[in-house]
């Protein structure tokens, strides 16, 4: 298996109580309450936590994804922005 190519081979799965997720968002954002719901719902389902960071408390946040936000990132890797999805976020957390 050492000569396989990396595109077939898969990283083992992680337990959700594994896995972080991150809310980058923005007082006064209502897409980013509507995530942080959607969030919150997913993460006490699975066990998963989870946190959340002020881009106006951040710059580097701030330059990266103040067009974006609210962004959800699943272990530090982006994974969606502006409206999170209940069940893609359930499956990115859990395959």
């Amino acid at each position: 298996m050492a000569d396989m190519s990396p595109v077939f081979r898969r990283k083992p799965a992680r337990s959700p109580q594994d896995r972080l997720v991150t809310l980058v968002r923005k007082p006064g954002c209502h897409l980013c309450d509507d995530a942080q719901a959607v969030i919150e719902k997913v993460c006490a389902d699975l066990g998963v936590p989870w946190e959340q960071k002020d881009i106006t408390e951040d710059a580097e946040l701030h330059a990266r994804y103040w067009e974006q936000i609210p962004v959800v990132l699943v272990d530090g890797e982006q994974h969606t922005f502006w409206r999170v999805n209940e069940e893609r976020l359930r499956r990115a957390l859990t395959d």
